[in-house]
């Protein structure tokens, strides 16, 4: 969900021709399935091709993956059990992050919420 209602502009100037700038209330997102479980893709548009961030609930059952040109930062919020990165277990547990670059086979096992960041955009 965008923000749209502009702020007041001062007396005497002119309206900014787009803003610069994006808002997202991702609990207000519909969640859609993904391989790890359910996400909620924020600022996923066909005119951002910059970033895009997800809510995500991890299943149990969170298939491996990789991507070839998408880096991925997560945030672990909730839930604690493991990392895979590239066949290495790491334990993970709240306020764990992780960068995860181009090619990298990775999953969560267990039950977690994460905050997940997709340079460049996600693009399913």
């Amino acid at each position: 969900m965008s923000d749209s209602s502009p702020a007041p502009l001062p007396s005497g100037s002119a309206a900014p021709t787009a803003r610069n700038y994006l808002i997202t209330q991702l609990d207000q997102v519909p969640a859609v399935p993904c391989p790890c479980g359910q996400s909620r893709r924020g600022f996923a548009t066909p005119d951002n091709s910059l970033a895009t961030i997800h809510l995500v609930d991890i299943s149990i059952d969170a298939q491996t993956h990789y991507h070839k040109r998408m880096t991925e930062i997560y945030l672990v919020l909730e839930g604690e059990g493991f990392i895979e990165l590239d066949g290495e277990r790491i334990p993970a547990r709240p306020m764990m992050s992780v960068f995860i670059k181009p090619g990298c086979r990775h999953r969560l096992v267990g039950r977690f919420r994460i905050v997940n960041v997709a340079i460049p955009a996600f693009d399913p």
